[in-house]
Parts: structure tokens; C-alpha cells; sequence
């Protein structure tokens, strides 16, 4: 809704969309989140004289391309399959008025970087850009700097900082001596309550089963996956 809403005000006062243009483009990591944000463009603009649509890799290309034949006022896209379709003279953009970059840095962790540089290299240099990070690292702010002019930054939340009260310490260790590290501070500390953060569920499991075996009651443990 943060640009969904103020994006479709835009556009319901434009010109109409042509034939394989768009006029809004939201990039977005994952076919999952592309859905998600279509879906929520699709509620948003139900009683709007709009056209939406959305493309990403994984399914057959020739229905959005047929889709796109009419144009689009607002596309949501992932890098990979909007590149595909302009290669394909599918997707224009001398219509486009906004691009939006959503969760900007799992598109940076995921290797998108170089495909972000190349659709920003075919856009108008006219245009309105915004972009949603959940974290604002250095790569965030070297491509935040080549995407926008004297742009307007708004946090929601204050940058990260530890409460005074609170102690953290490191202890380096083997991958392989993870667990019985851990068993043994929960023995020698006598900790009552743990909270442990796993990669993965299948981590997670495991290091269940590696408590459960050293004779650790598991209703004191809440492992969960991060």
C-alpha cells in the first residue's frame, strides 16, 4: 500500500497506456512477492479504468506476452523474466512514469545487481524512483545514489543499536562443535530459558535431536528457524 495507493492516484489521470507499454514498473526478488504485490495492485485498483499485470520466470512466457499486447499501466516484474521479454520486443518503456525497486536488498543478495543495472539502463531518464530496503547497507546506498536525484530518505524505524543493558559476547568454534558448545553453556551457565536461532528447519531439527539426546528437557527450548 506504501506505493501501491499513491501509484495508481498517479496513474488514473494519465494518458491511456499503448500497445506493449508501461507506464508503472514495480521490480520485486522472488515470483512469491510478485504475486503478493499484483495481488494487492488487483484489490487496490478494482474500481479503477486500469490494467495490470504481472511476469516472472518459471512458467511459460507466451501468455505474458499476449498479456502484455495491450500494455500494461502497472507491471509487477522479476529482473530475470522482464529482461527475457524485452529481448522479445514484448515490454516497452517510452510510456514509463515510475519505477519502483521492492526489498532492494534481497535483490542484492540474490545476484540481481547487474540485471537492475541493465533494465535502468533502458528506462527514460524522466521518471519518479522509489525504493524499499529493510536494510540500507552500503551496496543499498551506492545503488540508491545512481538511481535517484537529491532523493527523500524516510526510515521507519531508528538504525539498529544495542540497549546498554544488555551483554553479547562471541565464541569462536567449529562449525562441527556448535551443539555441544552449546549444551555446555546451557549446563554451566544454568540457563533457564534459551532462545536459539537456526538457518534452516532442517538445522533447527537437528539441533532438537542433539538437545533431546543430551538429556536437555525440550519444553525448555524454542528452536526456530530464522
Amino acid at each position: 500500500a506504501g506505493f501501491t495507493l499513491p501509484i495508481l492516484d498517479r496513474l488514473v489521470n494519465g494518458p491511456p497506456v499503448q500497445s506493449n507499454q508501461v507506464r508503472a514498473l514495480i521490480l520485486v526478488p522472488t515470483r512469491e512477492l510478485a504475486t503478493q504485490v499484483e495481488a494487492s495492485v488487483t484489490i487496490y485498483g478494482e474500481n479503477l479504468a486500469l490494467r495490470s499485470t504481472v511476469v516472472f520466470g518459471g512458467v511459460k512466457i507466451n501468455p505474458q506476452m499476449m498479456r502484455l499486447r495491450k500494455g500494461a499501466d502497472l507491471l509487477v516484474a522479476t529482473p530475470g523474466r522482464l529482461l527475457d521479454l524485452y529481448s522479445q520486443n514484448a515490454v516497452k518503456f517510452s510510456q514509463l512514469e515510475v519505477l519502483v525497486l521492492d526489498e532492494a536488498d534481497r535483490m542484492l543478495d540474490m545476484g540481481f545487481i547487474d540485471e537492475i543495472r541493465k533494465i535502468l539502463s533502458l528506462l527514460p531518464r524522466m521518471r519518479q524512483n522509489l525504493m524499499f530496503s529493510a536494510t540500507f547497507s552500503d551496496e543499498i546506498r551506492l545503488l540508491a545514489k545512481g538511481l535517484v536525484t537529491n532523493p527523500i530518505e524516510i526510515s521507519v524505524n531508528p538504525p539498529d543499536s544495542t540497549a546498554i543493558n544488555v551483554e553479547q559476547w562471541l565464541c569462536p568454534v567449529d562449525k562441527k562443535n556448535k551443539s555441544a558448545l552449546l549444551v555446555h553453556l546451557i549446563q554451566t551457565q544454568q540457563w533457564q530459558q534459551v532462545l536459539v536461532f537456526a538457518k534452516t528447519k532442517q538445522g533447527a531439527d537437528q539441533l532438537t535431536r542433539f538437545l533431546v539426546g543430551r538429556a536437555l528437557r525440550p519444553q525448555r527450548f524454542m528452536v526456530t528457524r530464522a
